[in-house]
């Protein structure tokens, strides 16, 4: 079998770091991509993967990794949207946009987008990264997706994984036909440093005595590395929401189609110019 090219963003720590050390050992190239240069470099380093360095909420910066990644791989197997985060209160990014929204949806949405023709080429599989805490948290508001008008963490970031799942089942939608899979998953609750900056009272659960009772990133990263190593069609059904390497249920909004459409096109416009 040929090697396969695996980029997974949100590698330098937690279930991102877990699946790209567990990846490597199956002989395929692995790309690590994250923020922190120094661990981004020293995970790279360590499993022998390739490695580029951007924060998602720096759209520019995702637009010179989606060049770089076009420009060094001809072609991409499996794209892991992995990179996430919760914050605190309220901010924007450099871009104006609500931080949670864009380091969980908005970036990875146009970093897909702007390598769609190579994705394309490559029947690639997508693998989205989302949370049981769209069930729990999520009441999006097609017409506020930046939370101005409402906003507390947990909603914020439940509505950002919520839009994982919608973009999931809105590129089935559009590139299925055409050779694309993609599938979400939620990791479960894992001991890693998520949330630590956060107001969210999770981070009282990420940083307690209750850490010993939840899982290690490395079982956190075992459906997601079941995915990009399984096969769609037998393994797994592209479009689909899994937990525990099997198809797990959703809330009610993330099974409606037209909130999916509305959302893709929703990004599409905030995106405006940095979209070809």
């Amino acid at each position: 079998m040929d090697q396969r090219t695996i980029i997974v963003t949100g590698a330098s720590s937690g279930i991102g770091e877990a699946a790209a050390r567990m990846l490597a050992q199956t002989g395929d190239r692995i790309v690590v991509i994250g923020r922190s240069a120094k661990r981004t470099h020293a995970v790279a380093a360590d499993i022998g993967a390739d490695c580029f360095v951007a924060d998602f909420s720096s759209l520019e910066q995702v637009h010179v990794l989606a060049t770089a990644l076009k420009e060094t791989y001809p072609r991409i197997d499996v794209l892991v949207n992995n990179a996430g985060a919760i914050m605190g209160r309220r901010g924007l990014t450099e871009d104006g946009h609500e931080k949670t929204f864009q380091i969980n949806h908005l970036a990875p949405y146009l970093l897909t987008r702007l390598l769609e023709n190579v994705l394309l080429a490559s029947h690639t599989k997508i693998i989205n990264t989302s949370s049981v805490a769209h069930q729990i948290y999520a009441r999006l508001d097609i017409d506020d997706l930046e939370s101005a008008q409402k906003y507390s963490s947990n909603r914020a970031y439940g509505n950002a994984k919520l839009a994982n799942i919608l973009f999931t089942t809105e590129l089935h939608r559009r590139f299925n036909t055409r050779g694309l899979s993609a599938a979400a998953f939620h990791p479960g609750g894992v001991a890693t440093n998520f949330s630590a900056g956060s107001g969210s009272y999770l981070r009282f659960i990420y940083g307690s005595g209750m850490r010993s009772y939840m899982l290690t990133p490395a079982q956190g990263a075992q459906t997601l590395v079941w995915l990009a190593i399984g096969e769609p069609g037998l393994d797994w059904s592209s479009g689909g929401y899994y937990a525990k390497s099997r198809k797990a249920r959703t809330s009610r909004q993330a099974k409606d189609p037209e909130l999916a459409c509305q959302l893709w096109q929703r990004s599409e416009e905030m995106l405006g110019t940095w979209l070809p």
